[in-house]
């Protein structure tokens, strides 16, 4: 039979192993957040640069997934793309939520953004 110090050896022992195996999968989970960063030129990047170079009185905050687009501190639109929601409008409130399938061109940006005022 085993004695009462070998069984504290043991416990102690796979604690110590369960602690090591979770610190591992927590640095990896870490590290994993870090590469999922948003890439600089994906779509929203594209419609971003667009609207900061061709309609500066524009403000636009970026999100993970969308961007709100702002005119003197009020809400104007919140723009998305998304491939799995049909491209159109639908509204929020009072905010016109706009859905593109890649980014606008300037002309159609610009026709919604009017219409969204």
């Amino acid at each position: 039979m085993i004695d009462g110090i070998w069984w504290l050896v043991i416990l102690l022992s796979v604690v110590a192993a369960l602690w090591l195996l979770a610190k591992a999968r927590g640095a990896k989970a870490a590290n994993g957040a870090s590469a999922n960063k948003l890439p600089k030129n994906d779509a929203l990047q594209k419609t971003v640069t667009l609207l900061k170079n061709s309609f500066p009185e524009y403000q636009v905050s970026r999100k993970a997934k969308h961007l709100l687009v702002s005119r003197q501190g009020k809400k104007v639109a919140m723009i998305t793309i998304d491939n799995s929601i049909a491209a159109g409008q639908r509204r929020l409130g009072e905010v016109p939520i706009i859905n593109y399938h890649r980014a606008p061109s300037r002309e159609l940006l610009a026709a919604h953004l009017t219409d969204a005022e």
